[in-house]
């Protein structure tokens, strides 16, 4: 099987559930479009005035802290910039997130919601430009699903679920742990180009079941156990700009 591009998704809002799109336009120097570009400020962080530029990732509300954002599912449109949230099925909360009013619903719904996690008013917040990523510089996170089968066959010994792990681009047809080697070369993938920058390590937020919230991963000591490492994803800057789709091929960097 020859590498191809298998998902596309993105997480508007830092720590919510994430989207699938079929396709999508990549641009030199930017994250995914909307991927990250919200957050939810939590306790004193969302009490400071501060810059809309980036922030650290534990100003915000995320699964690596409060769990029970996964039994959320939330929905992102993007003509009208609206977020929906459901709960069971049902919608519990919508607002849109260009519009004060809009913001402030959401933000009463979520400040009730999560009561009793962190003190203060949750705030919603828009990076002004480039996203609220765990680094200030715009990148995407790039998953090889044939690494996570081995992980699931030889150390898991369970399913584990690829939205687990919140990457944008999920790559079919590569040879498991492949990428660990790809840190400074770059791929093409469709129409962009992208260089790899690093790895991307496992974090608490990856034992979160997507669909329940439940705790029921131990990854990084099992990880570490049968491997000697914890990196599960590589992440990558996008030095070519160009449309990429769901099927399209991807040419990984030659190996020596």
């Amino acid at each position: 099987m020859n590498p191809i591009l298998a998902a596309i998704r993105r997480h508007p809002v830092k720590g919510l559930s994430g989207q699938e799109l079929p396709a999508v336009e990549l641009t030199a120097g930017r994250a995914l479009p909307f991927d990250r570009r919200y957050g939810l400020l939590n306790g004193t962080a969302a009490l400071e005035s501060g810059s809309d530029g980036w922030r650290l990732p534990t100003d915000f509300f995320t699964l690596d802290r409060v769990e029970k954002l996964a039994t959320l599912d939330t929905e992102f449109d993007e003509a009208t910039t609206s977020l929906i949230v459901r709960r069971g099925g049902r919608q519990v909360s919508r607002g849109r997130l260009d519009q004060p009013m809009g913001r402030t619903l959401l933000e009463q719904f979520f400040a009730a919601y999560l009561a009793g996690t962190v003190p203060g008013m949750p705030r919603l917040v828009e990076a002004a430009s480039g996203a609220f990523g765990d680094h200030e510089e715009p990148s995407l996170v790039l998953l090889n699903l044939a690494s996570l089968r081995d992980l699931e066959e030889r150390v898991a010994k369970q399913p584990v679920d690829p939205r687990r792990f919140r990457a944008n681009l999920w790559i079919d047809g590569l040879d498991p742990w492949v990428e660990r080697s790809w840190t400074g070369q770059s791929l093409s993938v469709g129409g962009a180009t992208l260089e790899i920058v690093g790895p991307v390590d496992g974090r608490p937020a990856n034992d979160v079941n997507p669909d329940n919230g439940a705790t029921d991963l131990n990854l990084l000591p099992i990880m570490e156990r049968g491997y000697g490492h914890c990196q599960i994803a590589v992440r990558a800057r996008v030095t070519g700009g160009g449309r990429i789709a769901q099927g399209d091929p991807v040419s990984p960097p030659k190996q020596a």
